[in-house]
């Protein structure tokens, strides 16, 4: 293990990187493994982007955090990238300055706009760097870092990124304490769920997707009238207003529309099907907590990651996968019935999907920076 740091010692460790959930979860995650191990929260830096979901995450976490101006660029010519281009310019200038007066010991990369400033900060200060990748296939900043990387977490054997090592991807606490033989009653108590229901979860992200949601939206009236189905729908924020006037009546049929989860372990530990994405902290949950899924990969994720993320789960028969181009409410109900009409089948995924479960990603992760930190 390196040297732990006292309280009021010099940052051991940035965090860079964030944007969505499915970066910044996996970062906290191994920064409170980093705290468990013995280093203080104080010593934990996060830099993120103004418009992640970290601006938030992180402080409530207990976690200092720098915010870089700027956005990602697309990966298209419009004029929107000019502009982009520049604010990665000042972003970077930012993150060299942060990385010389923070002199960390070491850079956690975790994927995402704001990661890029801190790796060429890291590099050009040589401070050792370790990439964090959630999908099988690496996005663009963390394949960039892994040039100079000593080392890269990774959630399974075929991400291609140097000197990999295979951690899992890491989950929150929350997930982790799920035990769904003793805690699925009163989660379902606690969502407003008849125990004797097959329960759905709907769930895609804070945004939402508009076509997961018309597809459920045009197979309710097939289910409206099902008194052994609930169906708890997470629409989102972009779809929601929208939405609102169209919600279908039901007759016999549990169904719950919300715009936001924020208790997502709760409806993890409940669920007996969940149909969403496949971003890797989704994968990784399912995995974690056993639950069978419909998986409609995000068609627009760089390097069509999300449809490599499902494949794990598919071939351990955990999961059904829809693309996104073939999904309608005709083929959510073809696909959904069967597993309905099945429930020996859904309890077979859920267990299939636990084999794959790594519940230890986070502390080896952590043990991975402390084995590459820059001894003082």
């Amino acid at each position: 293990m390196g040297d732990r740091p006292n309280a009021d010692s010099a940052t051991y460790v940035l965090v860079a990187g964030g944007g969505t959930a499915g970066h910044v979860l996996p970062g906290l995650a191994v920064a409170a493994a980093l705290v468990d191990r013995g280093h203080p929260a104080s010593t934990i830096h996060f830099v993120g982007s103004e418009r992640g979901l970290e601006r938030t995450l992180v402080p409530d976490a207990g976690f200092d955090l720098t915010l870089l101006t700027g956005r990602g660029i697309q990966r298209r010519l419009t004029f929107e990238n000019i502009a982009a281009v520049w604010g990665l310019m000042r972003a970077v200038v930012k993150g060299i300055v942060l990385v010389r007066r923070r002199r960390p010991r070491v850079v956690l990369v975790l994927g995402g706009y704001a990661s890029v400033a801190c790796t060429v900060g890291a590099f050009i200060w040589r401070v050792p760097i370790v990439v964090m990748e959630q999908n099988a296939r690496a996005g663009a900043a963390n394949k960039l870092a892994g040039r100079f990387a000593k080392a890269s977490a990774v959630p399974f054997v075929e991400t291609d990124l140097p000197r990999s090592v295979v951690t899992g991807n890491p989950v929150r606490a929350e997930v982790l304490a799920i035990n769904r033989s003793t805690d699925r009653e009163t989660a379902r108590a606690s969502l407003g769920v008849s125990a004797d229901r097959t329960f759905i979860a709907v769930v895609t992200g804070s945004l939402g997707s508009r076509n997961v949601n018309e597809s459920v939206l045009a197979a309710l009236p097939k289910w409206s009238t099902r008194t052994d189905l609930a169906i708890r729908h997470v629409i989102g924020s972009r779809d929601w207003d929208s939405v609102q006037g169209r919600l279908p009546q039901t007759d016999g049929l549990e169904y719950v529309a919300v715009r936001y989860e924020d208790g997502m372990e709760t409806v993890l530990a409940a669920a007996d099907l969940l149909i969403g994405r496949a971003g890797g902290t989704t994968v990784a949950e399912l995995a974690e907590v056993g639950v069978a899924s419909v998986l409609v990969p995000l068609p627009q994720a760089p390097r069509d990651h999300q449809t490599a993320n499902a494949a794990a789960l598919v071939r351990a028969g955990a999961a059904v996968l829809i693309p996104d181009s073939e999904l309608d409410g005709d083929r959510l109900i073809s696909e959904v019935e069967p597993l309905l009409g099945s429930p020996d089948r859904l309890e077979r995924m859920g267990v299939a999907a636990h084999t794959l479960a790594q519940p230890h990603a986070a502390d080896s992760v952590a043990q991975l920076v402390e084995r590459h930190a820059r001894r003082d």
